[in-house]
């Protein structure tokens, strides 16, 4: 259970920032994986060459994140939709097209072959729990995630900014008539939405390897989540994540591990015929 809630909350950390993007612009961003990439390879070339210590990981993996989600949003996203008032679909395809880009990078400049994390992070040993042995890794990985998570549900909350974001959700139009500065808040929505993707790249790199379609792979669960939990929520995409973290253990575990993907993409399926808007969603349509 602590097993699959820990890798539910990394889930949910790029899930949030699927939904985040999805609330404002209403679109998919695919090249979301880059950022979470990107935050496994920084904080891993970091340990080579420094002591391995984890909180300066997370700034590094949460700074690089940032940076290239922002650089995706100014150099591609906002030359497609506001200069070219691009479909939607476009951009989705864009962001496949930078993901894939990005792996094949990575494989010429750096190498297709997995990097390993320091021993120091990746085997802390584990502690007793009502007669259960759990990982210290991912004790620390749920509870950073969930700090994380709350730190973000505090800013939408009580800061300016997210009172912005909240109203640019229901209508980003809108938004831009009543003063709000779309430009600066959608550099600071993808910005938030690559720190999480940087530290979920982080986790997921302690937890396995940091490896070029690292962030293809988790991203595609992170997309299974944010719609079973319901594209545009943020509640959703973390009880989503959550409840598809838990559902992969259980059926590893206690069935087959070579069905944790078909069960997890089923799921996907499911949802989409049987409840599109996901768990907490809300169907919408267009209005006069």
């Amino acid at each position: 259970m602590i097993n699959g809630l820990s890798i539910g909350s990394v889930y949910a950390l790029m899930a949030v920032g699927y939904s985040l993007i999805y609330s404002l612009l209403s679109f998919t961003n695919f090249a979301h994986a880059v950022a979470v990439t990107a935050g496994a390879y920084v904080s891993c070339y970091l340990f080579m060459y420094t002591q391995p210590n984890l909180l300066l990981g997370l700034v590094a993996s949460l700074l690089g994140g940032a940076l290239v989600s922002v650089l995706i949003e100014i150099l591609v996203y906002r030359n497609m939709l506001m200069k070219r008032n691009s479909k939607k679909l476009y951009l989705m395809i864009a962001g496949w097209g930078i993901s894939t880009v990005a792996e094949n990078l990575i494989i010429i400049f750096i190498s297709s072959i997995s990097q390993f994390y320091p021993s120091e992070l990746t085997s802390m040993g584990s502690i007793q729990l009502l007669g259960s042995s759990i990982g210290k890794v991912d004790v620390i990985i749920l509870v950073l995630s969930i700090l994380s998570m709350a730190a973000l549900q505090s800013y939408i909350s009580f800061s300016r900014d997210g009172l912005a974001i909240r109203g640019a959700s229901h209508n980003l139009q809108y938004a831009s008539l009543m003063g709000v500065n779309t430009d600066t808040l959608l550099i600071k929505v993808f910005a938030i939405a690559g720190v999480l993707a940087g530290i979920a790249g982080l986790f997921m790199g302690i937890k396995y390897t940091a490896y070029p379609t690292l962030g293809s792979v988790m991203t595609n669960k992170a997309f299974i989540s944010a719609v079973l939990g319901g594209l545009g929520s943020l509640p959703g995409a973390i009880a989503g994540a959550f409840l598809l973290g838990v559902i992969e253990v259980f059926v590893a575990g206690y069935i087959s591990s070579a069905l944790r993907d078909m069960i997890s993409f089923g799921i996907l399926i499911l949802v989409l015929i049987v409840r599109p808007s996901g768990l907490m969603g809300k169907s919408s349509e267009d209005k006069a």
